[in-house]
This record gives C-alpha cells, sequence and structure tokens, in this order.
C-alpha cells in the first residue's frame, strides 16, 4: 500500500521550486531505471544527468519554455541507441558471460540470431524500438522518484533534433526520447496541485479472461 499511496501523491508538477534533490536520491533513481528490463537484455539507452544550469537553459527554449526545465534540480534525458550494431550487442552478451562466469549454447544462439536480425533492420526501426526500451526505465525512474518523495515531470513536448544537437548525442551514436525533470514542486505557482488525479476506473481499462 506503501508504493501506492505514494503513485496517488505523484503528478506531473507544472513548477518546481528549484530545491536540490539529495544525490543519494538521485542515485536510487537511477539505479531503480538501471534495474529496469528491457528487450534481450540489451539496455539499448543511456540516461544523462544535467545539474549544469546553462545546459538547462539552453534546452528550455527548445522545451516549448517549459519552466521545469530550468527549476528542476536534476534533468534527466534518456537517449536511445540510433541503431543496433553487432558491437554493441555483443558487448551486452559479452558482459552477461563475464558476469555470470560462464558461456551457454543456447545463450551463443540466441547472441546470433540477433546479429542476424537487427543489424539487418533500418535505423529507424532500430531506434524506435531501442527508445521503446528507454520508455520502460524511463517509467521506472518516474516510479522511484514518488517512492523518494520526488516529483519528476514526464516531457515528450520538445524538439528531439534540437536536443541532440545540444549535447552532441548524435555523435554518440544516441538521439533523445524523452525528458524527466527531478525536483520538487512549487505549489503556489502551479496549476495541477490541487486538482483531484483523475484515471479510468479499474473496470473500463483491465479485462480478465479467465
Amino acid at each position: 500500500m506503501e508504493l501506492l499511496d505514494k503513485l496517488k501523491w505523484r503528478y506531473a508538477a507544472k513548477a518546481m521550486n528549484g530545491e536540490k534533490v539529495a544525490e543519494d536520491k538521485i542515485e536510487r533513481i537511477l539505479e531503480a531505471a538501471r534495474l529496469a528490463p528491457t528487450s534481450s537484455g540489451l539496455q539499448p539507452f543511456e540516461v544523462l544527468v544535467i545539474k549544469n544550469q546553462d545546459l538547462k537553459e539552453k534546452i528550455k527554449p527548445v522545451a516549448w519554455n517549459q519552466s521545469v526545465i530550468t527549476d528542476c534540480s536534476h534533468l534527466l534525458v534518456f537517449a536511445a541507441w540510433d541503431t543496433y550494431t553487432p558491437e554493441r550487442i555483443n558487448y551486452m552478451f559479452d558482459l552477461t558471460n563475464k558476469i555470470r562466469g560462464f558461456e551457454n549454447e543456447g545463450w551463443e544462439n540466441y547472441r546470433q540470431m540477433l546479429l542476424n536480425a537487427y543489424p539487418q533492420k533500418t535505423e529507424e526501426e532500430n531506434f524506435n524500438h531501442a527508445a521503446k526500451q528507454a520508455y520502460i526505465a524511463f517509467a521506472h525512474a518516474i516510479i522511484a522518484a514518488a517512492y523518494e518523495g520526488v516529483d519528476a515531470t514526464p516531457l515528450e513536448g520538445f524538439d528531439p533534433d534540437a536536443v541532440d544537437k545540444i549535447l552532441g548525442l548524435r555523435d554518440k551514436g544516441l538521439r533523445s526520447a524523452v525528458l524527466l525533470p527531478i525536483g520538487y514542486r512549487k505549489e503556489d505557482k502551479d496549476w495541477l496541485v490541487n486538482l483531484v488525479k483523475v484515471r479510468k476506473p479499474m473496470e473500463d481499462m483491465v479485462t480478465v479472461l479467465d
């Protein structure tokens, strides 16, 4: 029930007060994102943690001038791989073998299957798939932030190409997928803070097939 209470408390803060979030809280939020499940365990994304105020100021105009960009404590940028490459796929399979301390024939066959599939797809197909994986981690970060009593505002309202240019993401083989300002709500400036959370009734969302 504690987690559900936290999720009922959270909302997409429309104004933040600039107060800094303790680094240990940020670390736990990022760890939750790192632990998120991804397709084939490839984790095809990176998370940029922006504390630099000048960078936030540069991003704000290409994110609809939303104040939470500059008034947040930390701005998280979830950046997905621009495509799948043999090197990227092999890295995660080799890392798995190293950590587990053994190789498995079935696992190696699965590696080969992915090597025969992903690199042959278009970059746009691969990016879209990678971005979906980034969103899973993004959701974990939102839940972890709520658990920590920290506000987090999901943002898709931005120019990805402009953000990529500001952060030099394309040179790193990455493309921005979604932004997540982390901070604390500024209640006297946030029109949404006192409104009742609205969600569909459970019976309108969930169908149980016995």
